[in-house]
């Protein structure tokens, strides 16, 4: 198993984030549009946009609730100058390579997070066909560039900059009392056995906002650098699941502690997993209702005995015996059985050059 670097708790918490996904195709086919954004909010997609529905479609009520009349329509007509503005960025890129024709990919991150000491952290981050082609970190107001085609684009984005954070605010008003609301996870432990190593698997269900920390302890000492973790990933109710995993000697289970941190919850919630006896109840219940079937038997048989040596003294008519013969004990023998029966933020009108 790989170990996986959990959060870094050394950089500030975000406490909100905006960040839209523009993704164009050069070549668009059915069910493939050639452009289509996607908006998210703490990372739950609450608008969506594509060139073969052509207007902004809100994923969330309460988005749409806060809005003032005839916002969205707007922004239906922002999201079709993106559109344009995209696939001139990939003829442009389409030029600066020497290519002609084909098909062509690109793909735009661009956004911002509110962290909770009161900053605002934006980036932007573009693709082509797949690799990385410039981005920007607002934070430290820098540019990585793969090549020199995209060193023209950079000088354009220095000259026209972002608006990141006016879209963020508005879009924090609307649904500030959905996104300020604290929901505390639901955690399970669990555990399984592979050639002779222990797996104990920390699953954390149904949590907002998004920002929480999970860690493995061995005793008291914290063994993230051992842990295996799952990413924060968006439920369809608009909480969040993750999970975190670690290997350890299978005789030294009780050692191992899950500790959860969230804004919703008063302190670290510490949990381990408990073996449960859900095996053993159930053998139990089965072998009592056995024995009390047996009980019944034996009640059944008493009581038939004492009939049938009645019927031996003569208290039992000889024509009653049809479907049974006496032995000669004058134990009756039955015929039969019993039978037991799952403008969008940021870089709006910024081009490529």
């Amino acid at each position: 198993m790989t170990p996986s670097a959990p959060p870094n708790l050394c950089v500030p918490p975000v406490l909100h984030s905006l960040h839209y996904l523009d993704v164009a195709v050069s070549e668009p086919s059915p069910g493939v549009p050639q452009f289509m954004s996607l908006g998210f909010m703490d990372g739950i997609p609450f608008t969506r946009y594509d060139s073969e529905r052509g207007q902004v479609e809100l994923l969330m009520q309460w988005m749409e609730d806060g809005a003032e009349p005839g916002y969205w329509e707007s922004q239906t007509q922002i999201a079709v100058r993106n559109q344009h503005l995209d696939a001139r960025n990939l003829e442009t890129l389409q030029h600066r390579y020497n290519q002609s024709g084909g098909l062509h990919t690109s793909q735009w991150l661009y956004g911002c997070d509110l962290l909770d000491n009161g900053s605002v952290r934006g980036s932007s981050r573009y693709r082509y066909d797949g690799w990385d082609f410039i981005s920007f970190k607002l934070r430290y107001k820098s540019f990585v560039t793969a090549n020199n085609a995209a060193e023209i684009t950079q000088r354009l984005w220095k000259e026209k900059g972002n608006v990141a954070g006016e879209w963020f605010r508005k879009y924090f008003r609307y649904g500030q009392k959905e996104l300020e609301r604290k929901v505390v996870p639901d955690v399970h432990v669990s555990r399984k056995e592979e050639h002779g190593t222990l797996i104990l698997s920390c699953h954390v269900y149904g949590f907002y906002p998004n920002t929480t920390a999970v860690s493995w302890m061995k005793g008291s000492e914290i063994r993230d650098q051992k842990m295996e973790w799952g990413g924060i990933v968006p439920n369809s109710d608009g909480t969040f699941h993750t999970w975190a995993r670690i290997e350890a000697l299978p005789e030294e289970w009780e050692q191992y502690r899950c500790q959860v941190e969230h804004p919703g919850m008063l302190e670290p919630g510490i949990f381990t997993w408990e073996p449960t006896y859900g095996g053993n109840l159930a053998m139990v219940i089965a072998v009592s209702i056995i024995a009390a079937i047996l009980v019944l038997v034996l009640i059944g048989f008493g009581v038939w005995r004492f009939q049938s040596g009645n019927t031996r003294d003569g208290g039992r008519d000889s024509g009653s015996e049809q479907g049974s013969r006496a032995g000669s004990d004058g134990i009756v023998e039955r015929d039969g059985c019993w039978i037991l029966e799952q403008d969008q933020v940021g870089w709006n009108g910024a081009g490529l050059g």
